[in-house]
């Protein structure tokens, strides 16, 4: 029996071992990001725009093609004379022509291309960082949630403290079953708080995983990192110059006001004449073989693109008010998240140096005065109840900071808070 005992807990123990090894650890902030751009299907299905534009680039710098024609004339089908002569006497011509396109068409149109396709890099870093913005908000939510759900456990933990010494205290007649009866039925608040945590745990773990693009079940995913607030913050200027420099749909504004001139150029310069130049050899039965060359110039003088001129002129002066107006987004939006984050760290600097400290104070001195009849019951529950909304607001507070740390990531352009 002792030998049995020992393998059944050497089998028990084992058991754990392999089921905490095959538990993963919590994902930080960088493997989660990481994870996103590997596995997160919008964001691949936009670098194959990057590819797409690439491929444009080798159609714009392409040569035009060209032509080659074999022609048979005199054919005489009625020739009453001896057999074969109706063949006798055919002209047989083999012409070649090549367009050659003048006013560095080809290279503009390369250049037209590269430019789109920085317009296409700087969108898709755009685009990546609208998502990086959505995933950090679902990454915070995991954070709140989870301090929420330690702070409804521990509400619950103290309040079936309280219970435990209110029933002893009822069975010595210090209180009446009306009270008990009382601080019973308040229970029913921090339970409902802790399953509707745990509720909004579970949903935010979900959302982050959709993010991700992963299966793994919700039980076995978790992440961690630090929840928590800073009071130093930059100057509002820096973050404007940050902005500035790295806002990438700013920067594709800017592209697009430099492709914008580039596809003016080429428009003028599609309104050049473009000659195709021709070689051809014959046969001709009096003359024999011979060769022949030829210069086709097309007369421009109704259609010299000018209306693409005048559209692509117009185009930049329009790109010019897009980038005016996407730099004053961006400062709108530098200012904007500035604001709400300076306000949301003013609110938060007196619970850290004050009301934290003094909920926990007041709600254990009522309840060691009412623990010894110094108190009405009211009392306690008042105490209990700021103390929950105190500590609940705080984390609350929390949370938003750190979606406001990252409104402003996304307003500067980049990670500059964590």
């Amino acid at each position: 029996m002792p030998k049995l005992r020992c393998l059944c807990c050497t089998v028990l123990l084992l058991a754990g071992m392999d089921a905490v090894a095959q538990t993963p650890a919590p994902m930080t902030w960088e493997q989660v990001r990481q994870r996103f751009q590997q596995d997160n299907p919008t964001l691949l299905a936009g670098k194959l725009n990057i590819d797409e534009a690439k491929a444009q680039e080798i159609t714009a710098f392409l040569r035009p093609n060209p032509n080659v024609s074999l022609s048979v004339d005199q054919i005489n089908p009625f020739n009453g004379g001896p057999p074969h002569s109706c063949c006798g006497d055919l002209l047989t011509v083999a012409a070649f022509s090549y367009l050659h396109e003048r006013e560095h068409k080809r290279e503009l149109r390369r250049e037209s291309a590269q430019k789109a396709t920085a317009i296409t890099v700087s969108t898709q870093a755009d685009l990546e960082r609208t998502l990086l913005f959505g995933l950090r908000s679902a990454f915070v939510s995991i954070l709140q949630a989870k301090a929420v759900l330690q702070l409804a456990k521990d509400n619950l933990a103290y309040y079936d403290h309280v219970l435990e010494i209110s029933r002893i205290r009822f069975q010595a007649g210090d209180i009446a079953q009306i009270d008990l009866d009382r601080l019973e039925l308040q229970r029913v608040q921090y339970e409902s708080d802790l399953q509707t945590a745990e509720v909004n745990l579970r949903t935010a773990k979900i959302q982050l995983l959709m993010l991700l693009n992963d299966r793994t079940p919700v039980e076995q995913f978790d992440v961690s990192g630090r929840f928590d607030f800073s009071e130093q913050l930059l100057a509002r200027d820096e973050f404007r110059k940050i902005a500035l420099d790295s806002r990438p749909d700013l920067r594709a504004a800017i592209q697009a006001v430099d492709k914008a001139r580039t596809d003016h150029k080429l428009a003028v310069a599609n309104g050049s004449t473009d000659p195709t130049l021709g070689f051809d050899v014959g046969r001709n039965p009096p003359i024999d073989q011979y060769i022949g060359a030829s210069v086709s110039v097309p007369l421009r003088i109704f259609d010299r693109n000018q209306g693409e001129k005048l559209r692509t002129r117009l185009d930049i002066a329009r790109n010019e008010r897009l980038r005016d107006a996407a730099e004053a987004l961006v400062f709108s939006d530098v200012d904007s998240g500035y604001a709400t984050l300076n306000s949301t760290v003013i609110l938060l600097q007196p619970y850290r140096a004050k009301y934290l400290q003094q909920s926990v104070r007041v709600r254990d001195t009522v309840f060691f005065s009412y623990q010894h009849g110094g108190a009405s019951l009211l009392d306690y529950l008042n105490a209990q109840s700021e103390y929950r909304a105190v500590q609940l607001n705080y984390v609350n507070l929390v949370g938003a900071y750190l979606m406001a740390a990252a409104q402003l990531n996304l307003a500067v352009g980049r990670e500059v808070l964590q």
